[in-house]
């Protein structure tokens, strides 16, 4: 070991005593130094044949003599740069304006979200989270769908098989038991989020979409308060459309409707989108069934309410006037970058 570090000495002192007046002398230096031959790389491999108490040393010599070649190599090229003057690339006029950058935009679901968001806002409704993993009472039992209930049929869920009891949310109606289970009443809650159902329409259709709920309970609610405040979103969410309600069925709502809109991408004529019936389905609502309320620990001869919820992407689709939704998730630069702006 005592060799290599006299070695290294004069190393040390032929790098010092180096003259490097030119680009040759420049590119010769970097060979004999630090080139993929170079010494610095062959004193690295002499690292195996040095005892093991001694590597700690001799490692911390290499590494001097490193950083002294390349604060020499670095030191050089940057005196023989500022020699030659700037160069093409770096005569530039810096009061010059700057190259456009696009800085992106928000996706169009988003930006449905948040506009759904702030017009229930505005009706006095606050915005309510909750665990995308859920235990089957928040997701299905509390909302009453007991066990081998037909009605769980209509939504194909994603089971955590660690946990039988455990799944993917299919709605974001957990958020409406956990924030019933609190006991603060009244509640007047919408809750957006992500949802997991495990569609078979296509082989890529079967992970989330986005879903918004609303939830109001208390005293003296009645369905002519659900349909008043349902009028008022579509007011502002689509302007001046037709609206009919028809009688449908969920277990967790009693009575239970499913609102539609005329489609105003066909005008009512007939499409792709309405299925040719002139007609868009929007939304599902009703008045709370008792024994949700019951489920909850709210007393449902005292208190009602009602509950509401909506798909996000329906919406995006007729207000942008788009005609596949498989756009929304393929992440295509040249559809998102249209979305510059709020609605």
């Amino acid at each position: 070991m005592d060799q290599l570090l006299q070695q290294i000495e004069s190393y040390r002192k032929e790098i010092e005593g180096f003259e490097i007046a030119n680009p040759a002398q420049l590119e010769e230096f970097r060979i004999r130094f630090l080139g993929t031959k170079g010494l610095t790389k062959s004193l690295f491999g002499e690292m195996k044949n040095v005892p093991n108490e001694k590597k700690k040393e001799f490692g911390q010599v290499l590494n001097d003599f490193k950083q002294l070649a390349e604060t020499k190599f670095e030191t050089a090229r940057l005196s023989a740069g500022s020699r030659q003057g700037p160069s093409k690339e770096e005569n530039i006029d810096l009061s010059l304006p700057g190259d456009p950058v696009h800085i992106g935009s928000r996706h169009p679901i988003t930006l449905v979200r948040n506009r759904i968001v702030q017009i229930f806002q505005r009706l006095g409704f606050s915005v309510a989270d909750g665990p995308e993993i859920e235990d089957d009472w928040h997701n299905f039992t509390a909302l009453n769908l007991p066990e081998n209930h037909p009605a769980r049929d209509m939504q194909d869920t994603f089971y955590i098989h660690q946990q039988p009891d455990w799944l993917l949310r299919t709605h974001t109606s957990n958020v409406q038991i956990r924030e019933m289970e609190k006991g603060k009443l009244p509640i007047r809650i919408i809750c957006p989020g992500r949802v997991y159902r495990n569609e078979t329409i296509s082989a890529r259709s079967h992970c989330f979409f986005h879903q918004v709920e609303g939830l109001y309970i208390d005293e003296n609610v009645s369905f002519a308060d659900l349909k008043q405040t349902l009028y008022f979103f579509v007011q502002e969410m689509f302007g001046d459309v037709k609206v009919r309600f028809r009688p449908s069925y969920f277990p967790f709502t009693e009575p239970s409707a499913e609102m539609d809109i005329t489609c105003f991408i066909c005008g009512g004529k007939g499409c792709r989108i309405c299925k040719h019936t002139g007609w868009v389905e929007i939304l599902g609502c009703g008045m709370v069934h008792p024994k949700v309320l019951d489920n909850c620990g709210i007393d449902s001869n005292k208190y009602t309410g009602y509950a509401f919820g909506m798909g996000i992407e329906r919406p995006a689709l007729l207000l942008y006037d788009v005609n596949d939704i498989r756009l929304f998730s393929e992440n295509d630069i040249r559809f998102l970058k249209q979305f510059d702006s709020a609605l």
